[in-house]
Parts: C-alpha cells; sequence; structure tokens
C-alpha cells in the first residue's frame, strides 16, 4: 500500500513563496504520475500540477502557470510543489496523489488517482 504525506502549508501573504513536500512509504517515483490537487472551501478538487518520470510528462494548470513548478527529488524520496507569487485564490487544501497506470489524458483528472496523502493547508492573506 502506497502512503502519501504532504508538508510545508501554513499561512502566507500574498507574493510570498511557499514549497510543498509529498514523502512517500516507498520508492515510487520512478514509475508512478505523482500530482498535486487543491480544494477550496465550496470548490471541487482542482488539478494543480502532474510529474511522471516513466512517461516524460511535467505539466501545470494555467492559474498557476509560470508561478508553480513540481519536481522530484530521488535523493530524498520526494516530490515538491514551488509555488512562488502566491495570491489569496491559492488558498486552499493541497493534496499530493499518485497512481502507477493512469494515462495522460486522465492525470488531470482526481477520479483516476488511487492513491492520496492527507492534505496539508494552504492560506493566502491579501
Amino acid at each position: 500500500q502506497v502512503q502519501l504525506v504532504e508538508s510545508g502549508g501554513g499561512l502566507v501573504q500574498a507574493g510570498d513563496s511557499l514549497r510543498l513536500s509529498c514523502a512517500a512509504s516507498g520508492r515510487i517515483f520512478s514509475s508512478y504520475a505523482v500530482a498535486w490537487f487543491r480544494q477550496a472551501p465550496g470548490k471541487e478538487r482542482e488539478f494543480v500540477a502532474v510529474i511522471s518520470r516513466s512517461r516524460g510528462v511535467t505539466r501545470v494548470a494555467d492559474s498557476v502557470k509560470g508561478r508553480f513548478t513540481i519536481s522530484i527529488d530521488n535523493a530524498k524520496n520526494a516530490v515538491y510543489l514551488q509555488m512562488n507569487s502566491l495570491k489569496p485564490e491559492d488558498t486552499g487544501v493541497y493534496y499530493c496523489a499518485a497512481d502507477r497506470t493512469i494515462i495522460l489524458s486522465s492525470m488531470f483528472d482526481a477520479r483516476h488517482y488511487d492513491h492520496w496523502g492527507q492534505g496539508t493547508q494552504v492560506t493566502v492573506s491579501s
């Protein structure tokens, strides 16, 4: 069973930066697609970014393009979401998700991921 643990959330001001981390229970990042989703109160879970080393895929949502970067650190067995120039609309719970067999067209849809972390809260004040 794959276990994912997010960390790095917090309360920041608009324009600040945060780096979220997703740690896994095993060395899965070479073969799994790993994504970040976020969910604001009263809204549906929203795709933020995905990386798949085996498939050669790295994507970020248009809403965060140019501000957020997703990366893998094999030495630390972690996936990072570097978030710069944060805006109040970036506020939400950020979740890490992973799946071994997901296809490219499904990577942006939360319903297709089998493994999820518990989430980490990000709050951006104006």
